[in-house]
């Protein structure tokens, strides 16, 4: 492994946890649904960082490009059903706060 390489290791070891609080410090903090969707976006590019580098670095990369091409297409499932849960909790709430979906009941 060359020097331009390791470095490149290390700062990922510093980007993706961060990347990692970030995501789920906006699903755990904020009340808004949509900034709630974008950090399970944060969270979900953290973990296809994460596969991208352990690939590289066990040397199984076409395993890792797998697993990653599989995650983004579930990702992208996941979000536009989370999407129209969004417009639809905001035609009966007119809110976007994840309080109000208490009041949504049966």
């Amino acid at each position: 492994m060359n020097n331009q390489t390791a470095e490149v290791l290390r700062m990922m070891t510093i980007f993706i946890p961060l990347l990692f609080v970030v995501g789920f410090f906006c699903v755990v903090v904020t009340r808004n649904l949509v900034r709630t969707l974008i950090g399970i976006e944060v969270l979900s590019k953290a973990v296809t960082l994460l596969l991208v580098v352990a690939g590289y670095t066990t040397g199984r990369t076409a395993l890792a490009q797998a697993c990653v091409i599989t995650l983004i297409m579930i990702e992208a499932v996941v979000v536009a059903v989370a999407a129209g849960i969004i417009v639809n909790v905001v035609r009966h709430t007119d809110s976007l706060d994840r309080r109000n979906l208490e009041e949504l009941r049966g």
